[in-house]
């Protein structure tokens, strides 16, 4: 098998001893496959040339519904619209075998690490945009029964024109007892609340003394109950204080713990960069920080980090945190998806904040950078 192919297996919870023309990991295209490969897509169904479905405000536009066994390996959207902010606009929701809750729920930016509202050029091995505007999942997406994704429009102007092809694969061979589902899901903390804003810098003995070894008011990425494994997280961060946002550890609770079995040194560090990012971008396979912004109130940055070199593994619960600076300090928003696969039924997610509150905007939190103390002192 290839590096790649153990590394689906593992993220979908098969056995790496699969045979080759296995429906539900990355084929070995030595060995003849013996699915059929079906595309979703928003070709003219006339045979004429426009290739894509206009979506109304408040309407929803269903881009894949198919029956199972089968395996989703690729999704393509790119969208046109003159909308401002569209990106935090438009949600993507993806149900499995049914449900009536989605396993998959996120404004489509973020969906696709576009968590400020705009778009940039990245590339890591699970998700990808690239020139122009053109949004790309390899995210491994088994089901057993059914699928379907919609696009909703929440916007105030209608998607002049939405362009989106899904490829897919069936199989008669019924997937494996112990696959697990495909689950994203969306947080924000637009701002977040940091437990005072009298300091200066991240280096005031006030902050740096200060202890937090339960990680109660972490920003949480993500919070699942059942079985399953988190697989890695995208997010964005828009400044609303001076200063270097970075200075807040990762901790991951495993089965219920009260503390962290798994604890980081720092933002920069979990995202596996180091020292502010050097000041300049960067993006690999497995992690990257493909913008990063000034260290001053209004700098915007987006982060990410794939543990598919080992997934994190939960027979109970799981919560993902991360510190908003040192014992979280700071006050600036953040933008996130966790991605993970799961055993259903899934925990019901929090409801998604109304469109209007989802738009990336500085917050008057006080603070080095952003006013007098005094105004929102807590």
């Amino acid at each position: 098998m290839t590096r790649f192919s153990v590394l689906f297996a593992l993220a979908i919870g098969s056995t790496l001893a699969m045979p080759a023309q296995s429906t539900f990991a990355q084929p070995d295209i030595t060995r003849q496959q013996t699915y059929t490969l079906h595309r979703a897509s928003s070709t003219d169904p006339t045979g004429a040339n426009a290739d894509y479905r206009s979506v109304a405000p408040g309407a929803t536009l269903t881009v894949l519904d198919a029956d199972g066994p089968g395996t989703i390996s690729h999704l393509w959207f790119t969208i046109a619209t003159g909308e401002p902010y569209h990106l935090k606009r438009i949600v993507l929701r993806i149900y499995w075998d049914g449900e009536q809750s989605p396993s998959v729920e996120a404004p489509i930016g973020d969906f696709f690490g576009l968590g400020l509202g705009t778009y940039h050029n990245w590339e890591s091995e699970m998700l990808s945009v690239g020139s122009d505007k053109s949004l790309n999942s390899f995210f491994p997406m088994p089901f057993r029964q059914h699928a379907r994704i919609t696009v909703t429009n929440e916007g105030k102007q209608p998607i002049g024109s939405l362009y989106y092809n899904i490829d897919y694969r069936t199989d008669s061979t019924p997937l494996p007892a112990d696959t697990l589902y495909f689950h994203a899901q969306y947080r924000q903390a637009q701002p977040n609340h940091g437990w005072t804003n009298r300091w200066a810098s991240n280096g005031d003995a006030l902050v740096n003394a200060k202890a937090n070894l339960d990680g109660a008011d972490n920003y949480v990425w993500m919070d699942a109950k059942g079985h399953g494994q988190f697989v890695g997280v995208t997010m964005s961060v828009l400044q609303n204080q001076d200063g270097w946002w970075g200075e807040g550890d990762d901790m991951f609770f495993v089965d219920g713990e009260k503390t962290p079995s798994i604890i980081g040194t720092g933002s920069e560090d979990y995202f596996l960069g180091a020292w502010d990012f050097g000041g300049k971008p960067f993006s690999y396979r497995l992690y990257g920080a493909p913008v990063v912004g000034e260290e001053l109130a209004g700098g915007r940055s987006s982060v990410y980090r794939f543990h598919l070199d080992s997934p994190i593994p939960f027979t109970k619960s799981f919560k993902a945190t991360i510190e908003h600076g040192h014992a979280n300090v700071r006050s600036d928003n953040y933008y996130s998806v966790a991605y993970w696969y799961q055993a259903e039924p899934h925990a019901p997610f929090p409801p998604l904040p109304p469109v209007e509150q989802r738009l990336p905007s500085l917050q008057p939190v006080g603070g080095p950078g952003n006013g007098t103390p005094d105004a929102v002192s807590r």
